[in-house]
Order: structure tokens, then C-alpha cells, then sequence
């Protein structure tokens, strides 16, 4: 399959569900449920201009560091100094069972997994999945949210909609009752929200630097000198 994506005659979404798959990532388990990269880092124009670079965030780097200004702060926590532990970058995971029910909060089964993990209610408004910028926002802001996407975001629409219109609260700043997710500026609607995301998936920017995502996911920057280097070292 390797050699029929770099042919294009596959999708990278295609390539991305074959590779997760052959990683032993599945839906029935959401301790390794399949990972998907964060793609854009546009969330606020008007109009998204697939054309321009700029548009998309820089898939060499892990999502902890999408923000340059990470970087040294990831490298020093590295250096830990009791030596009980092998040191890492991250205390976090880019995918785990908490963060696939964060996005899918608002579908079953996962509505019911999550308020089981909270001990019988729903986390409070200002940690859940209530907008994408915001959600990117955090990435950008927060060196310990370092997760990436799930498969969904790619070709269902209906996880960013309060469908059952479960009680979510209301957001601390602005008092705004959490419903549907807020969508980037330049989506018009769910449905167009996840053609056009699908479709900087399929870009030809993606096309060119996805195999240094998957580099560092699936690939030989997972673990060792590589993955030190690259700031990808994971606890």
C-alpha cells in the first residue's frame, strides 16, 4: 500500500486508516483508537486558501511543539534529574481513551463512557470539546494538550452537533451555554466543515509532508536518538 499512495492511487486518508490499522490501532479499542494529525492551523479567515502554505501546520514536528515557542521548555523538562523514570517530553499522550471521548462527547456510546469516567457527570464546561479553534487554540497555548485527531474529524459531521442536546454547562468567561461545537469561520456548516478539512487532508501541501508526521507516529522517530531529537519522546 506504500507504494500505491506514493503512486496516488490511494488517498492519504486511505494510507492513514491502512497504517493505523497495521499498527494494531482499531475502534473497538479506545486506549488505541486511530490517531489522525492535526492538519490546519487557520481557523479564524473568512475563506481557507488550500494554496498557501501558511494555512497548514508544520507536520515535522510533533503537536506539542506546533507552537515554536514550546520547544525549549519540552527540551528542558527532558533532562530529568532523579533518574527514576526515563525521561520524556511529554507526560501526556497524543492519543488516549480520555481525549477520544473529549471529541466525541456528544455521541454514544462515548457520552456514557465519559460521564462514567468522570464518576457520573460531565466534566466541567472549560476542559470539553466545545469549539475547533479553541481546540487548536489550546494546542498553541498549552504545552500539556498535545492531542492529536481522530479519523472522524475527516467524514462525520454529526460528532460536532448536540444531536441528544445533552446538558453540557456553560463556559466560565463568557457564560456561553456549551452546545454544538463552534466551527472555524471559514466553514459554512458541519458538513462543510468536514468537506473542507477532508479536502486539506487530500492537498498537495499534505500529500508532500505527511510521511514526516507518520515519521514520527508509526515511523523510526517513535523512540530512540531520533525521537530525542525530534522532541518525541512520550512517557
Amino acid at each position: 500500500s506504500l507504494q500505491k499512495w506514493v503512486l496516488r492511487e490511494i488517498s492519504n486518508f486511505e494510507y492513514l486508516m491502512q497504517l493505523n490499522t497495521i499498527a494494531g490501532r482499531t475502534y473497538n479499542d479506545l486506549s488505541q483508537y486511530p490517531v489522525f494529525p492535526w492538519i490546519l492551523r487557520d481557523y479564524v479567515s473568512e475563506t481557507l486558501d488550500l494554496s498557501n502554505p501558511a494555512v497548514f501546520r508544520d507536520l515535522s514536528k510533533p503537536i506539542g511543539v506546533a507552537n515554536e515557542r514550546h520547544a525549549r521548555d519540552v527540551k528542558e523538562n527532558f533532562e530529568d534529574p532523579t533518574g527514576t523514570v526515563d525521561k520524556f517530553h511529554y507526560g501526556t499522550h497524543y492519543s488516549n481513551a480520555a481525549g477520544v471521548m473529549h471529541y466525541l462527547i456528544r455521541t454514544e456510546p462515548f457520552t456514557t463512557l465519559h460521564i462514567q469516567l468522570q464518576s457520573g457527570r460531565f466534566d466541567c464546561s472549560d476542559r470539553q470539546f466545545h469549539s475547533v479553534p479553541a481546540a487548536w487554540q489550546a494546542r498553541m497555548e498549552n504545552p500539556v494538550d498535545v492531542k492529536e485527531l481522530i479519523p472522524e474529524f475527516f467524514y462525520f459531521p454529526e460528532f460536532l452537533e448536540n444531536q441528544n442536546g445533552f446538558d453540557l454547562g456553560c463556559l466560565q468567561l463568557s457564560n456561553e451555554k456549551v452546545g454544538d461545537v463552534v466551527l472555524p469561520r471559514w466553514a459554512r456548516s458541519r458538513e462543510d466543515f468536514i468537506y473542507q478539512h477532508r479536502k486539506a487532508l487530500e492537498s498537495e501541501y499534505v500529500s508532500a509532508h505527511l510521511h514526516e508526521w507518520i515519521d514520527l507516529i508509526f515511523g523510526y522517530k517513535q523512540r530512540g536518538p531520533a525521537a530525542v531529537e525530534a522532541l518525541n519522546v512520550f512517557y
